[in-house]
């Protein structure tokens, strides 16, 4: 009986799953939703490595935004979000806290769907992370090495995009539906909030940003100094891995920090 191809059973595959170390208790479920452009095999590195910390990570295909038609596109996402995550359900159930972690027009979906009435069906999310949040003009990004400048300067995420022949190169001059900015903007969003931005990331509004943060009841807002757009996956990619699973040990432990720091020299 031959082997099958890993290629292309994770092309038939409508996520990519990353486990936590065998024998370990699942400490919680993150759904990851990409942005423009995006494929799954994109965020495998940010998977694995929460995996690694015994989180349950599944990897959903990037939102289709209908500039026509927001509320059907938000009812149709909501509902893939709501089968990603009773599909990830153990035996016991499906592991908690459960975590929406959205880029780009990922984040935009995600922070628009929860902030509105009767957001989603399903298991309802405990928190969210949205990185590299998108302004409401985008500036023209260009060719392909521009578009790349403009999302990362790791090269390993440089070569990832750029190896896959599911990126779809000049995605982010698509212009996000207005109406879904401005959801995703003001927000009424309830749970509490992880909001990653690159400081050199030139679609983003970081004015906006800020009163985004300061208008939620629990949110925080970190800025990656250096970071692109693709703040995920940028050279800054451990450290803002790091502060996504510190988030995600604090959300465990009812939002109170597990570490303060009393003094230091830097």
């Amino acid at each position: 009986m031959s082997a099958r191809h890993p290629r292309r059973e994770h092309e038939l595959s409508e996520y990519t799953d990353h486990h936590g170390p065998e024998g370990l208790r699942i400490r919680g479920t993150v759904i990851v939703v990409p942005g423009r452009g995006e494929t799954r095999a994109a965020y495998t590195r940010f998977g694995r490595r929460l995996a690694a910390d015994a989180y349950r990570v599944r990897v959903v295909d990037a939102p289709d935004l209908d500039a026509d038609d927001p509320a059907g596109s938000l009812d149709r996402f909501g509902a893939r979000l709501a089968a990603a995550t009773e599909g990830a359900a153990a035996p016991d159930g499906v592991a908690r806290p459960v975590v929406l972690a959205g880029a780009d027009t990922g984040a935009v979906a995600v922070a628009a769907l929860l902030g509105r009435d009767g957001a989603a069906a399903g298991p309802r999310p405990d928190a969210v992370v949205l990185a590299g949040l998108p302004g409401r003009a985008a500036p023209g990004v260009g060719g392909w090495d521009r578009e790349l400048d403009v999302r990362t300067a790791c090269p390993a995420h440089r070569a990832t995009l750029t190896d896959d022949p599911g990126t779809r190169r000049g995605s982010l001059d698509d212009t996000v539906p207005g109406v879904l900015l401005t959801a995703a903007h003001g927000s009424a969003l309830t749970v509490p909030a992880l909001i990653l931005v690159g400081d050199a990331d030139p679609l983003a509004d970081r004015d906006a940003l800020a009163r985004t943060a300061a208008a939620l009841p629990r949110a925080r807002l970190s800025v990656v100094h250096g970071a692109h757009h693709d703040v995920l996956n940028d050279l800054q990619h451990r450290s803002v891995a790091a502060e996504t699973v510190t988030f995600l040990e604090t959300l465990r432990a009812g939002l109170v920090p597990l570490i303060t720091v009393r003094s230091s020299a830097w």
